[in-house]
């Protein structure tokens, strides 16, 4: 198989350089750059193309997050993992808007961080394990029509949102309602009394149906239009 290529991108060469180290004495795992801002970030990945960006927030010139709009807008190829210091901030937010398919603290154990590309770079999505739960409640308290201003347009959108679900299957749609409120595919597959070969079947399928990357994306979608 392929090695997973991975772009890190960090202003602090210290940190770069433990993320270098740790990745690239992973199998099937290669390095194939580094990025001292978020300007930087976006050139290298747009030569480089790599399977996995793990991104820093706070960089001078570009931040994560602008970066990480950056590269998901121009390429479908290339996935981002935030890293962040803080648990529950509005990077986090800006992030899932932004395209990014995984947030992950900067003090997670390197395991963790392994996983979480491997995870990641075949269609999974990673949320810190202690955020996610609160980090989907703001999400949804700060996404759900009844909090936005323009009323019309957000019920043409969740009527669209609606429209698009339909071309899931009754499983599909319960595996979706599953994913979206962050179970993961072995939680799924155990409360819907399934293998997790099926449930990972059906979660590429719904993607695939929906037109998303990753489950991120599918949550985003969910919790802005007041599905979830």
């Amino acid at each position: 198989m392929t090695d997973i290529r991975i772009l890190i991108a960090d202003d602090q060469a210290l940190i770069r350089s433990g993320l270098s180290m740790v990745v690239g004495a992973a199998e099937g795992m290669t390095v194939v750059g580094e990025a001292s801002d978020g300007v930087e970030a976006v050139a290298l990945a747009a030569v480089l193309d790599p399977d996995i960006v793990l991104m820093d927030v706070q960089m001078p010139r570009m931040d994560g997050i602008e970066a990480t709009r950056a590269i998901t807008a121009r390429s479908s190829v290339s996935k981002v993992i935030i890293l962040t210091t803080f648990d529950i901030d509005s990077y986090a937010f800006g992030g899932l808007e932004a395209g990014a398919s995984g947030f992950l603290l900067k003090d997670s154990e390197s395991g963790d961080i392994l996983a979480a590309i491997r995870a990641v770079a075949v269609g999974d999505a990673v949320l810190a394990p202690r955020v996610t739960s609160e980090l989907l409640r703001r999400y949804g308290a700060l996404s759900r029509p009844s909090e936005r201003s323009d009323h019309a347009r957000q019920e043409s959108d969740r009527a669209n949102a609606v429209e698009r679900l339909r071309a899931l299957t009754d499983r599909e749609r319960e595996v979706f309602d599953a994913l979206v409120v962050g179970l993961s595919n072995a939680e799924i597959a155990q409360q819907l009394w399934l293998s997790e070969s099926t449930v990972k079947t059906h979660v590429g399928r719904i993607l695939q149906k929906l037109g998303m990357r990753d489950r991120i994306q599918a949550v985003v979608f969910a919790f802005r239009n007041g599905i979830a």
